[in-house]
Parts: C-alpha cells; sequence; structure tokens
C-alpha cells in the first residue's frame, strides 16, 4: 500500500491549460506547489469539486493525449 501526499486545497495556486482558449469555454486548470500531486478542476466552477492526480499518473496521462496530437 502506497501513502497519499497530504494535499492542502487552501494552498493551491492554479492556473488554466496553456490550451484553452480566452473565450471562456472549457478550461482546465491544474495547482502548483504539490510536488507529488497534480489536483485539476474546471475553470468554470472554481468552487466545485476536483480531482487529485499523483504526479507520475499526470505525466502519462499527459504524455499519452501530446503522442495523440
Amino acid at each position: 500500500m502506497t501513502s497519499t501526499p497530504e494535499y492542502d486545497p487552501s494552498t493551491a495556486r492554479w492556473h488554466k491549460s496553456s490550451y484553452s482558449g480566452g473565450d471562456g469555454g472549457n478550461c482546465l486548470e491544474v495547482a502548483d506547489g504539490h510536488p507529488d500531486l497534480v489536483p485539476v478542476r474546471d475553470s468554470k466552477q472554481p468552487e466545485g469539486p476536483h480531482v487529485v492526480f499523483h504526479a507520475q499518473a499526470w505525466a502519462t496521462f499527459v504524455g499519452s493525449v501530446r503522442d495523440r496530437s
């Protein structure tokens, strides 16, 4: 069993994906400042739910998406 690093959402510094447009459409935001984790949320619902990925799982996902582009 692996332990999950601590995550305090109040310390998240959110920024939009570089692929998000400025028209307020579908935007993904990620938070910096958590070396082992990648918090992700929908920019249209900043107070809504978010998911937290382990950094390696996020890197694998992003790499897969990039390879399909």
